[in-house]
This record gives C-alpha cells, sequence and structure tokens, in this order.
C-alpha cells in the first residue's frame, strides 16, 4: 500500500490514464483484427483500406505514448507483410544487357 500522499495520489492518476488507454489500444486491436481477416479471406481492395485505417491507429496510439514506438512499427510491419503476400507478385521481366 502507498504510504505518501505522492504515491497515493500517483496511484488514483495512473487508474484514470490506464482507463483512458484502454479504448485506444483495444481499438488498435480491433482494427488489426479486422484486417487481418480481411487478407485472409482474400478480399484485396477492403483489405488495403484496413490495413491504411490499422496503421493510422497504430501511429496515434504511438504518438500519444500508449504504445511503443517500436512496438507499433512491429505490428505495421507485420500487417503489410501480411498484405503484400497477398497482392500478386508483379515481377519485371529480365531485359538483355546492352554490350
Amino acid at each position: 500500500m502507498p504510504v505518501t500522499k505522492t504515491a497515493k495520489k500517483e496511484m488514483r492518476s495512473s487508474a484514470r490514464k490506464a482507463v483512458r488507454n484502454k479504448s485506444v489500444r483495444s481499438m488498435c486491436k480491433s482494427s488489426i483484427t479486422r484486417a487481418e481477416r480481411l487478407i485472409f479471406a482474400g478480399d484485396l481492395e477492403a483489405a488495403e483500406k484496413a490495413v491504411v485505417t490499422a496503421v493510422s491507429t497504430l501511429d496515434k496510439a504511438a504518438n500519444k505514448g500508449i504504445i511503443h514506438p517500436n512496438n507499433a512499427a512491429r505490428r505495421k510491419q507485420r500487417l503489410m507483410k501480411k498484405l503484400n503476400q497477398l497482392k500478386p507478385s508483379a515481377e519485371p521481366e529480365p531485359q538483355a544487357e546492352a554490350s
């Protein structure tokens, strides 16, 4: 149990922040899940829109300090990797070397 007035105040403050941050964390997780479902369903256009939304929510959470910036970057990277695997690979044709 906190003993000092400052410690008690900090406990109240952190409880308020936890409640406020919980909705943002939940929104991030929901948007990521929604995007992954669309990716696995194979709906490319809807998946791209959902990924943009998920990336935006992750960036906002990182800017507010709710999640660590590296955590947001890692989640965005994994999501983009899944989306890019869904896209058809457009490999350029090998060009003849001019000698």
